[in-house]
């Protein structure tokens, strides 16, 4: 049998070509991913001319043919399935399988852990966020007038509730998240962090400092104190662990914190504020543009391999600091670029379904909810996930020329116009039809295989 004979009959055995979903090779398998795993004959495979043995791993059905060999019919067996795409529901879940499985390091669990403690607090940033932009956009337009009535310091007060304790509330998650049994303890290190009475305190010949490093002071001691609660519980009599850990957990990790972990972390936060200050929020306009542009552009794959998870204590951290972060609406020209780079997408395919999938990812990705475009449309189409971080690009430059920011965190797309402060919602709006614009207009010059039905 011709290699082409061999690959018709073994499309036939695993199901029929609508029956695989996807066909690879390595150097001595051909790799199926196949809709009904039942409908494969796994002894007449077995059986078949060439084959010298099948796997069934990992949800996936390997036939070996050994090297060179299964290189050539695993080609003819593209021939027969075509270009077959997942694309909506089945590549949202594919995608995000593959990406968990691939993803699933030590570190990259540990970024994830660090972004699950902003998560209850996003709501509150949302709330407080949009009644701090309120009060800005009132500030603009009135002036100082608007700025000593009752209604202005109300409004404002309310719009700071959240930051006003976020040492406190990020302790307690952090404590939460990292396995602490004393997740309260983590609120009370929080507040002592910050605590206006520090500066009364002199340690090697240096006052202490409130709130030195803002809450990437909070979370690295909170982190320490779990490992020094976890330590404690392990050598303390049960009778006197309800004495014991806390007071050791407690005193050990603020000696540490006000001799090391502060100073680390008011290092860290200086330097994330210098880093900003040198690069987006620069005045030099080309160190600005080509800052947005690597920012925007690079956005879309830290979400593919988690690393975005990093970036949430940072934002937070600016907005502590400053009061808004420039970053934001960087980073969020990603999700409209692929708007864009869907409508591109939608206009040239001829795929019904993929049709579909476009149009229903639509309105959630224009109001800042990418994951139905990211894993349903463009990364399994390849090209138009280039496009779509090509156009980025082009957005995040126009947000980091504006000098646009953001006063909370939350949410994205159209929706985040709400957030942005010093009344720059036009130079925002700017920011978003460049970022749909150029996605559309790369996706459209690089093109991309039109899936078959």
């Amino acid at each position: 049998m011709t290699n082409a004979e061999i690959a018709k009959n073994l499309v036939e055995l695993v199901g029929g070509k609508d029956n695989i979903r996807s066909v690879e090779n390595c150097m001595t398998r051909c790799r199926f991913e196949l809709v009904d795993e039942s409908l494969a004959d796994i002894e007449k495979i077995k059986k078949s001319e060439g084959a010298l043995g099948v796997v069934n791993e990992n949800g996936q059905l390997q036939v070996i043919y050994g090297p060179g060999k299964v290189t050539k019919i695993t080609s003819e067996v593209k021939k027969i399935v075509g270009n077959r795409v997942l694309i909506g529901e089945e590549a949202v879940k594919a995608t995000k399988e593959k990406l968990k499985e691939k993803n699933d390091t030590p570190f990259k669990r540990g970024l994830k852990k660090l972004g699950s403690v902003f998560i209850p607090l996003i709501p509150l940033f949302i709330a407080c966020g949009l009644i701090l932009a309120i009060n800005n956009i009132c500030n603009v337009q009135f002036g100082d007038a608007y700025k000593a009535t009752n209604a202005a310091k109300i409004i404002g007060l309310i719009g700071n509730g959240v930051f006003g304790i976020l040492p406190i509330l990020v302790g307690v998650n952090a404590a939460k998240v990292f396995g602490s049994d004393m997740p309260m303890m983590g609120g009370v290190i929080g507040s002592i962090l910050n605590a206006a009475t520090l500066a009364d305190i002199t340690l090697f010949g240096k006052p202490l400092t409130a709130g030195r490093g803002g809450i990437i002071s909070v979370i690295l001691v909170v982190i320490l104190s779990v490992y020094i609660e976890k330590a404690v519980r392990k050598v303390v009599p049960e009778v006197l662990d309800l004495f014991v850990t806390p007071i050791v957990t407690l005193t050990v990790s603020l000696l540490a914190a006000f001799a090391v972990l502060q100073p680390i972390g008011g290092f860290i936060s200086d330097s994330i504020g210098a880093l900003v200050a040198n690069t987006v929020a620069s005045e030099n306009i080309v160190v600005s543009a080509f800052s947005g542009i690597i920012s925007g552009a690079l956005f879309l794959p830290l979400v593919m391999t988690g690393m975005h998870q990093a970036l949430t204590p940072i934002h937070t951290d600016l907005i502590a600091n400053y009061g808004y972060t420039l970053l934001l609406p960087v980073l969020a020209t990603a999700g409209m670029a692929q708007v864009g780079a869907t409508f591109a997408v939608l206009r040239k395919t001829k795929n019904e379904r993929l049709k579909k999938t476009a149009k229903n990812g639509l309105i959630p990705g224009i109001l800042g909810i990418g994951e139905p475009l990211i894993y349903g449309i463009t990364l399994p189409l390849g090209k138009p996930f280039l496009g779509a971080c090509l156009g980025a690009g082009v957005g995040g430059a126009v947000m980091a020329l504006f000098k646009v920011g953001s006063v909370a965190l939350g949410v994205s797309g159209l929706p985040l116009a709400l957030l942005i402060a010093d009344g720059k919602m036009v130079q925002f709006l700017i920011g978003v039809v460049a970022s749909y614009v150029a996605g559309y207009f790369f996706t459209s010059i690089l093109g991309f295989e039109d899936p078959v039905e």
